[in-house]
């Protein structure tokens, strides 16, 4: 067999092995879920009443609204890839802001039990 034949042949398994292990991840919900996620949001609020507050004055305009690109809240699916990354990096990314979310995620007066708490809720 000769290098070029070879070449291809490698090239090509690579390249399918490429493409299944894009395969893994969790695939794209149907637009019926997405859907569902974002009716739902809107009415999830914490039972405790000072985590309702915070919830409602800091992440509720981002987190119960679909077209804010944040996950929604009470959508598993969409909070899956980010509890992998672990609690300390969601804390962390909260605190200095990640893509369109502020520092702090414009809670001020919430400390880092308060973030973990309504991370918690938020992907529950």
């Amino acid at each position: 067999m000769t290098h070029q034949i070879r070449a291809g042949r490698l090239l090509w398994s690579l390249a399918l092995c490429g493409a299944l292990g894009a395969c893994g991840g969790d695939p794209a919900p149907s637009p019926a879920e997405a859907a569902q996620a974002a009716a739902r949001a809107p009415s999830l609020r914490p039972a405790d009443d000072r985590l309702a507050g915070l919830y409602d004055h800091s992440c509720r305009a981002c987190h119960a609204n679909a077209q804010a690109n944040a996950p929604l809240t009470g959508d598993r699916r969409a909070w899956r890839a980010r509890l992998k990354k672990g609690r300390s990096e969601l804390v962390r990314n909260v605190l200095t802001g990640f893509n369109g979310m502020p520092p702090g995620g414009q809670c001020f007066s919430c400390t880092t039990p308060d973030i973990e708490a309504l991370i918690a809720f938020m992907s529950n």
